[in-house]
């Protein structure tokens, strides 16, 4: 079971992250330290001897006070605080210090059952909340989501993302939400990254990113712009749509 730190209505300005991995700099202090100002995907090489981060669609940054990724080998998106520095960063574009780092939970799409897929991933409402935070870029599509969740219960909720397997649809994808009964607590809210590497190839081109999802007034959806990222996940071009609905508490737990 993977637990998710949640993010309060902070998230709308800058996300307050909940135990994270702090890195010192105390020649370098940043205003504002607890909330995150950047989304980022951390990106270590094959042993995790080195590592960078690419923050938008253009830019790649360098940390120069964590010499590894604090997540090991794997890929993830991340919530983070740094502090830009004059420093050369080589082959990189910017040179920073991490204040700190959270990962997101990262996950892949998931396979299309057809007919199974509410029974088997779920159809509980949610709402999707146009933040910052929600945004389709470099290989993920990253959201911030919104359901009733009730602390004292402590389940999991379980989330997901499938693709369209309709030829016609090659980019319409839906968001699933399985909240284990789990269903009048309070309204909190979660963040998820899906890798986007199992959509076909846009072959260059910007297209209509389709999402959908079952909300708490019935079927919604938005559209994102997505462009494959080149040289593998992690590059596309994208700007978020979705609906804005203001934060009222937190919750716990994800999967």
């Amino acid at each position: 079971m993977r637990q998710l730190k949640f993010l309060m209505i902070a998230l709308i300005s800058g996300a307050v992250a909940f135990g994270f991995t702090s890195c010192s700099n105390n020649d370098n202090p940043s205003y504002g330290i607890w909330y995150a100002n950047a989304l980022v995907t951390v990106k270590p090489n094959a042993d995790n001897s080195d590592f960078y981060m690419q923050l938008d669609e253009n830019t790649t940054i360098k940390a120069l006070n964590l010499k590894q990724s604090p997540f090991g080998t794997k890929e993830v998106r991340a919530l983070a605080n740094i502090s830009y520095s004059e420093t050369d960063a080589g082959e990189y574009d910017k040179a920073v210090y991490v204040n700190w780092i959270d990962s997101i939970l990262t996950k892949n799409i998931a396979p299309d059952l057809g007919t199974e897929n509410v029974e088997t991933y779920g159809n509980d409402p949610v709402e999707i909340v146009n933040d910052w935070v929600t945004i389709a870029e470099d290989g993920y599509l990253t959201l911030r989501f919104r359901s009733r969740w009730d602390p004292y219960l402590g389940k999991s909720h379980l989330v997901n993302l499938v693709a369209s397997s309709d030829p016609d649809n090659p980019y319409e994808i839906t968001f699933h939400h399985n909240a284990f009964g789990d269903v009048n607590g309070l309204f909190g809210d979660g963040i998820v990254a899906f890798n986007l590497d199992r959509l076909p190839d846009t072959q260059g081109k910007t297209v209509d990113l389709t999402l959908k999802w079952n909300s708490f007034s019935g079927e919604k959806s938005t559209t994102f712009k997505y462009c494959t990222r080149q040289g593998g996940t992690g590059e596309n071009a994208a700007l978020a749509a979705g609906f804005e609905i203001k934060s009222e508490r937190f919750a716990d737990m994800l999967e």
